[in-house]
């Protein structure tokens, strides 16, 4: 088994190496302290597990697994139990505790070996965690090689595009591989609206609403952009613009 170690923290690491000490059969195929190293890393790499932190700078694990696509299967590791709901989102095979023991560590491995998640061992911290899901802070493009970071707040418009969506931010837009409906679900919907079949709409970049023809209305932002409204959304955006 091909395994890749992610944690920010290197003494985090030295315990989940010398955990893995333990299993003569497992290669570690890398270590990374970031999360730009390891996206890179489990792409090129293609390891069979990937013991991920949650919580680093730049890019958590989440955004770690996000960009690196299916390249690889995760046990995520943590000393926050928040994040368990959205861990299995992720399909985690398993999640572990921060601090775990090799008793538990081995167990999540052998979970990983069977390929199946620990759902009796978690589901107390699934449980909990459910009431505690939070809106995305910022959305991630993976754009060939560059990563784009965007902060929701700064998020003007999403135009749906098939399969892709548009996001338009600061004047630059940005082509990112999921549906509107999806992305919909994830933002915070006191700020995100949406207001027609392809389009949702950032409420604090509304300069104004003007009835484009007798039945239909359009949206203008702050930068003059023009967004078609259609009737639900119309009744949607009167509520909270007036």
């Amino acid at each position: 088994m091909r395994i890749i170690i992610v944690d920010d923290e290197a003494l985090a690491r030295g315990v989940v190496r010398e955990y893995l000490a333990e299993h003569p059969d497992v290669d570690i195929v890398a270590e990374c302290a970031n999360g730009y190293e390891a996206v890179k890393a489990i792409v090129e790499l293609e390891p069979d597990l990937v013991f991920l932190d949650i919580r680093m700078p730049k890019l958590d694990g989440f955004e770690v697994a996000e960009l690196a696509g299916g390249k690889a299967r995760y046990i995520f590791a943590t000393a926050f139990d928040q994040y368990a709901v959205k861990a299995f989102e992720f399909h985690a095979l398993d999640y572990l505790l921060k601090p775990f023991s090799q008793q538990r560590f081995d167990q999540a491995l052998a979970h990983a070996r069977g390929g199946a998640a620990d759902d009796g061992a978690v589901g107390a911290l699934v449980r909990e965690a459910a009431t505690r899901k939070r809106p995305l802070s910022r959305v991630l493009i993976r754009d060939g090689a560059r990563v784009h970071v965007i902060a929701s707040e700064k998020i003007a418009c999403i135009e749906a595009q098939d399969d892709y969506v548009q996001i338009r931010s600061e004047g630059k837009s940005y082509l990112k591989h999921q549906t509107l409906s999806e992305l919909e679900a994830q933002l915070d919907a006191r700020q995100f609206l949406r207001i027609h079949r392809s389009y949702i709409v950032n409420i604090e970049c509304v300069s104004r609403i003007e009835q484009a023809t007798k039945d239909s209305h359009v949206a203008i932002l702050n930068d003059g952009s023009r967004l078609p409204i259609s009737r639900s959304g119309y009744q949607k955006i009167r509520s909270v613009i007036q």
